[in-house]
């Protein structure tokens, strides 16, 4: 059945807006009549009835409530419900629109008989690769609902690994963002106004720190734009860079250097490698298959380049092991890992164990990051307050001996 994203007015008033399935638009507006809706917009009403959907912008709270909807549509399949009688409950609950019209549309490609991955496949902003190859593997093997609950945890999981990241660098940004605006304020606005009256009242040579604020503040005054625009720029040219693969090779490479922080990115990054995979095998993707999907996941394009090379090496004939040992990215721990879950059968548990390992370590190294970053930028901006308050102070105090 078509789904139409609508904009109405209520009996209030109110505007509201959201989607709705029917055979035709006039249905449509007959079924938003009933509501006691006055319907101003219909998106597709002119289109062709089988594909009259215009999507609205897909925000990250959906991108957020995947996790979500994908352990209940495993709990609903596993309970003996039926895919389109899931598919129905979950869309019911579906509380954001963009959500909620892709699982009316998934539903509708379903009903005219695709497959069910085929119907997400339609949709590659919300469903991954990922999520596509272990939805196949599952409505292969027959077991849609254990892959379901499988990926839903390891959604989870990518989440939980996520926000530590980024709880780790937020907070430093913030402090950074917020110490370099109060100190631009204070050089721009505040010490230009008291520097000009301590210069108007002072008979004597001014100490040689006031001369530098001075000279500092009124070489912001002039210039604070062209900072601005080259921040600006930068970023864009950053951006632009990411796009190339040499620039994304060069700049990943360089992160992985930084000190503390690159760690914490090469362990996030191992962790995910090992889930990912252990994920995926658990499915029942074949190896090569899986790391295609893993290279593009680690999000690191030194790491993914990695694992191009060893699954070329696993298609020449080699083990899983031995490019891992032979490759300076992963430590060493991680390809005698991979060695012993091969040997023993089990490397879908032992690279589960290695990634809630390395979880374990980047929450430590997201700590020590944070540890290290706070009293840094603390002190920093402490001497740069403190240089300021001394270089108004000095020229007063030399004024009240005279």
């Amino acid at each position: 059945m078509p789904v139409y994203a609508y904009k109405a007015l209520n009996e209030g008033g109110a505007p509201e807006n959201g989607v709705i399935d029917a055979d035709t638009p006039r249905e449509a507006r007959l079924k938003l009549k009933l509501r006691k809706l006055h319907v101003t917009d219909l998106a597709g009403a002119e289109a062709a009835p089988k594909r009259a959907l215009r999507l609205p912008r897909l925000r990250n709270r959906a991108k957020q409530e995947l996790p979500v909807i994908t352990r209940q549509l495993a709990t609903l399949l596993a309970s003996g419900i039926p895919l389109m009688g899931a598919l129905n409950a979950i869309i019911e609950q579906a509380e954001e629109r963009a959500l909620k019209t892709i699982l009316m549309d998934v539903r509708e490609r379903v009903s005219q008989g695709a497959a069910f991955s085929d119907a997400l496949a339609g949709h590659p902003r919300l469903f991954p690769e990922l999520y596509l190859n272990m939805v196949r593997s599952g409505e292969a093997s027959g077991a849609l609902d254990k892959i379901l609950f499988r990926l839903a945890d390891y959604l989870h999981a990518q989440r939980r690994m996520r926000a530590k990241i980024v709880a780790a660098l937020s907070y430093p940004i913030v402090m950074m963002i917020v110490g370099v605006g109060v100190v631009s304020v204070l050089m721009v606005k505040v010490v230009p106004e008291i520097t000009s009256v301590i210069q108007k009242h002072s008979k004597a040579a001014l100490p040689l720190p006031t001369e530098l604020l001075i000279a500092t503040s009124d070489f912001l005054g002039r210039t604070w734009w062209i900072f601005l625009l080259a921040a600006i720029a930068a970023v864009f040219v950053i951006r632009r860079v990411r796009k190339t693969y040499k620039g994304r090779l060069w700049i990943d490479s360089k992160l992985l250097t930084v000190p503390v922080l690159g760690n914490l990115l090469r362990k996030s990054a191992i962790s995910r490698f090992s889930l990912t995979f252990a994920t995926l095998l658990e499915s029942g993707l074949p190896v090569l298959g899986a790391l295609e999907v893993v290279k593009k996941v680690v999000n690191n394009q030194l790491l993914a380049d990695t694992l191009d090379d060893m699954q070329k090496k696993i298609a020449e004939g080699a083990d899983i092991a031995t490019p891992l040992k032979a490759s300076k990215v992963f430590p060493p721990v991680v390809g005698y890992m991979v060695a012993v879950g091969e040997e023993s059968g089990q490397l879908e548990e032992l690279l589960k164990r290695l990634a809630s390992a390395y979880d374990e370590e980047v929450e430590i190294a997201a700590q020590r990051l944070t540890s290290l970053l706070e009293p840094l930028m603390i002190v920093s901006m402490a001497l740069v307050v403190g240089f300021i308050v001394l270089s108004v102070l000095l020229p007063i105090l030399q004024m009240s001996r005279i």
